[in-house]
């Protein structure tokens, strides 16, 4: 009697599960070494169970010897052979490096001819177009760093300009509150409010000497 086609599910009961992997792995184990001594290949295999328990088999050698000429092997494939665009980036990184010496050596080369006055070291059309191109973003980075700094300063003279104001007005404070001063202003412009105060200094306060003084 044939036996039926079996589905590739897990299996729900947990004896029947064990059991299966218990077969299949002694069926996939003596697989590993037929094919091992038949093909004369060197086989490495790992397994885990679902409790977490591992089961290998290095059909030559010892497994870490087996790890280790893996890991070397993958050393040695270029990195342009695993990643096809791998090749494309690294010839665009080359280009690009070509290009960042080329413009270094021309910036180069117009210090020189800077520091010469134009004498030394003569350059093409070309060359000083982007020695200009350079100098003008040289320029915009200096500017900037300027209008920074005198932004801080500004930023520091304020701060310094509310600190004195703060003082002088609480020393100012102090002294109100120390001698007690008064504004005299009102006082001598307004005669009304003051009627004592007059011009005719004699009506209010009569001047008067003891006639004792005099006499001899």
């Amino acid at each position: 009697m044939a036996r039926g086609k079996i589905q590739m599910r897990r299996i729900e009961n947990p004896v029947h599960r064990q059991v299966t992997f218990c077969k299949r792995r002694a069926g996939l184990l003596k697989k590993a070494k037929e094919l091992s001594v038949l093909c004369d290949a060197e086989i490495g295999l790992f397994i885990f169970s679902a409790h977490g328990k591992l089961y290998e088999l290095a059909t030559k050698g010892s497994m870490p010897s087996l790890i280790e000429k893996y890991m070397k092997y993958n050393r040695e494939i270029p990195a342009a052979a695993q990643d096809p665009k791998g090749k494309q980036m690294n010839t665009e990184a080359k280009e690009e490096i070509i290009m960042l010496k080329h413009e270094i050596e021309i910036l180069q080369k117009g210090l020189r001819y800077i520091a010469g006055g134009g004498s030394a070291d003569p350059m093409t059309s070309a060359e000083l177009n982007v020695l200009e191109k350079h100098l003008e973003i040289w320029i915009y980075h200096v500017r900037s760093a300027k209008m920074d700094i005198m932004a801080q300063e500004i930023q520091l003279l304020k701060y310094k300009e509310e600190i004195l104001q703060e003082a002088n007005k609480h020393l100012q404070e102090k002294i109100d509150a120390q001698y007690g001063m008064v504004e005299l202003g009102p006082m001598l412009t307004n005669f009304d409010q003051y009627p004592l105060i007059t011009t005719n200094i004699n009506h209010q306060y009569p001047l008067t000497i003891p006639n004792e003084i005099f006499q001899f």
